[in-house]
């Protein structure tokens, strides 16, 4: 079976999605955050899985359901970060982040027969989720992150490397308040995202 992982980092205020800021406050901004991380990890959690792990920049709070492995990020930038987690899997791995609470386990449950890796596009030009057969960190160091063109750059990686791609569906990240909005309209029902904008909406009048 896959090993789930799960990229992020401790919600606290003016260290995650400052993007939101303005409008939100720091603290309205990880509040929000601690509610993406909440349903991309219940989702995980109700996906098969080998193996689930959180790899974490800070440290882990009352918010982390049961059933994963902390392990703490790597220092560098995204991309070996990225390659560090996937290193330490010895089989199939799929990795997603925390900015796109929507995710289903239907969309988690991958299937690597006839395929060697999974790429799930990002609207913003990322990507939300990649997945391997058989993890190579090398993969990943060197993809130039947090740009219009990671994604392509990413995903012709795999493809350069001969790897049969399999695409997932391409999915919005939380990063404006714009992409809140949107992105809780297609919440599942029980949605602790879209419950948050809702209560924040309603007690700021925004």
């Amino acid at each position: 079976m896959t090993t789930l992982l799960v990229i992020a980092k401790e919600p606290r205020p003016g260290r995650v999605k400052t993007r939101l800021t303005p409008p939100f406050t720091p603290r309205e901004a990880a509040l929000l955050a601690e509610a993406s991380l909440v349903d991309t990890l219940r989702t995980v959690a109700a996906t098969p899985a080998r193996r689930r792990v959180l790899v974490l920049d800070g440290a882990a709070g009352d918010w982390l359901p049961a059933g994963f492995d902390v392990v703490p990020q790597c220092a560098g930038g995204l991309d070996e970060r990225l390659a560090a987690a996937f290193a330490e899997c010895a089989g199939p791995a799929l990795l997603i982040g925390m900015d796109t609470p929507q995710v289903t386990p239907a969309l988690l449950t991958v299937d690597f027969a006839g395929c060697d890796a999974y790429f799930g596009p990002a609207e913003d030009g990322g990507f939300w989720a990649l997945g391997l057969a058989a993890p190579d960190p090398e993969l990943l160091r060197g993809v130039p992150m947090s740009t219009p063109t990671t994604g392509a750059v990413q995903r012709e990686r795999l493809v350069a490397a001969g790897l049969r791609v399999r695409d997932l569906p391409r999915l919005r990240d939380v990063d404006t308040a714009a992409d809140a909005e949107a992105v809780a309209a297609l919440a599942p029902p029980g949605s602790r995202f879209a419950a948050e904008l809702g209560r924040l909406r309603t007690a700021t009048g925004r």
